[in-house]
C-alpha cells in the first residue's frame, strides 16, 4: 500500500472510531424528535411544515421553545434522512417534510415505532448498556447489574416501566401481524384455539383473531401485565407463567418471547408448551429473528444489534438456525419449518 493510501486509510479508521463514538447521538435526536412529536406536527400541516410552525405547536405556553436547539437537532435528522429539508418559503423559514422513515415516528398511526423509541432510549433501558464490561469479567445480567433486579421485576413493581414496556411491544404487533398473516396464511385455517404465550396486554392474538374469527384466541402472560390489558372480542385473557404450566390448546404462538431467556430456560418453556399441545397434531408457531453471520437483507444488521439489547436487557440472546435447532430438540421439538416474513 503507498503511503497516500495508507494515510487515507488511517484517517478513515479515525472517522469510523469518532463516529461509533458519538453514534448514541442519533438515537438522542430520534428520541428527542419523538418526545417534541415533530413528525406528527408536520403531519398535521399535509406533510410539510417550516420551522416555525413546528416551534409553535411545541410551545406549551410556559416556556418559549428554542428553535436554534430545534435546528440543530433537525439537522442531523435531515442527514439521517429522517427527514428532508427544502428552500426557504416566502416567509423565510426552511420546509420540512416526512419521509418514508418519520413516518414510523407518528404516534397515532396504525403503523409506529415511537413508543419503541421511547422505550429502548429511556434512562431505565440504557443504563444496563453500561454494564458490559463488567458482564464480561464477571457474568451476570446487565439490566440486574444496573438496577438490582432483573427486567420483568422492575415491571411488576413500577407501573411507568410496565406501560413503558408494554406500549413498546403493542405498537410492533399491529405491522407484525400482518406480516405474519401474510406470509403464514393458510397456517391459521384450520387452528381451533390459539393462545399467545407472553402475550402483553393482548394485541398480537386480537389482531389474529379479528381476521380468523373462528380461532378461539386467549393471551396468557404475567399476572401484572394482564391487570392491564383491554377487552378484545373473542380474546380471554389468563394470567400465570409459561415456567410453570401453560394451559391446554391446539395451537401456541409466542412472538419475540425465547429470545429473552437462555438456552436452559428456553428448553423449560419448550417442554411446557409441548404438554399444552395435542400429541398427534399439536403445532407451537415462534416468531423469532434467525442471525445469518453473512446475511445481506435489510433487517440482518439489526439481528445482531438486537442481540446486544437482549444481553443488556435480558438473559436472552437472539439465535442462529443451528442454535435455534439445539434448544428446540431439547424441548421435544424435532420437526420445524422455518418460514421467512419480512
Amino acid at each position: 500500500m503507498e503511503r497516500r493510501e495508507l494515510d487515507e486509510a488511517r484517517l478513515q479508521g479515525q472517522a469510523e472510531i469518532w463516529r461509533y463514538m458519538f453514534s448514541f447521538a442519533d438515537s438522542m435526536a430520534l428520541k428527542s424528535a419523538v418526545e417534541l412529536r415533530i413528525a406528527d406536527i408536520i403531519y398535521s400541516y399535509g406533510g410539510t411544515a417550516t420551522s416555525s410552525q413546528i416551534a409553535s405547536c411545541i410551545n406549551d405556553s410556559l416556556t418559549s421553545p428554542d428553535i436554534t436547539t430545534l435546528a440543530h437537532i433537525m439537522r442531523l435528522l435531515v442527514r439521517r434522512k429522517i427527514f428532508t429539508i427544502h428552500p426557504p418559503s416566502n416567509s423565510g423559514d426552511l420546509l420540512y417534510n416526512l419521509t418514508h422513515s418519520s413516518r414510523w415516528l407518528l404516534h397515532d398511526s396504525e403503523q409506529t415505532l415511537a413508543p419503541m423509541v421511547l422505550m429502548q432510549n429511556h434512562p431505565w433501558q440504557m443504563a444496563p448498556w453500561h454494564y458490559f464490561s463488567q458482564c464480561v469479567k464477571e457474568g451476570g445480567v446487565a439490566f440486574k447489574k444496573a438496577h438490582g433486579c432483573e427486567i420483568w421485576d422492575l415491571a411488576s413493581r413500577n407501573l411507568d416501566f410496565n406501560k413503558l414496556f408494554n406500549d413498546s411491544m403493542a405498537c410492533t404487533s399491529k405491522f407484525v401481524t400482518s406480516a405474519i398473516l401474510s406470509g403464514y396464511r393458510q397456517g391459521f385455517n384450520s387452528i381451533g384455539s390459539l393462545i399467545d404465550v407472553g402475550g402483553g396486554i393482548g394485541c398480537f392474538i386480537s389482531e389474529i383473531v379479528k381476521v380468523y374469527p373462528h380461532i378461539k384466541g386467549v393471551n396468557f402472560d404475567l399476572p401484572h401485565v394482564i391487570s392491564m390489558a383491554p377487552a378484545y372480542n373473542g380474546v380471554s385473557h389468563i394470567d400465570g407463567d409459561m415456567f410453570h404450566a401453560i394451559p391446554n390448546t391446539d395451537v401456541i404462538i409466542m412472538k419475540w418471547i425465547l429470545h429473552d431467556w437462555d438456552d436452559e430456560d428456553c428448553i423449560k418453556i419448550l417442554k411446557n408448551c409441548k404438554k399444552a399441545i395435542p400429541k398427534e397434531n399439536g403445532k407451537v408457531i415462534i416468531i423469532e429473528i434467525i442471525l445469518k453471520e453473512d446475511g445481506s437483507g435489510v433487517f440482518d444488521e439489526i439481528g445482531f444489534i438486537v442481540d446486544l439489547a437482549m444481553i443488556a436487557h435480558t438473559n436472552g440472546k437472539e439465535r442462529t438456525e443451528v442454535e435455534w435447532k439445539k434448544i428446540l430438540e431439547g424441548g421435544g421439538f424435532f420437526h420445524y419449518k422455518i418460514i421467512n416474513i419480512l
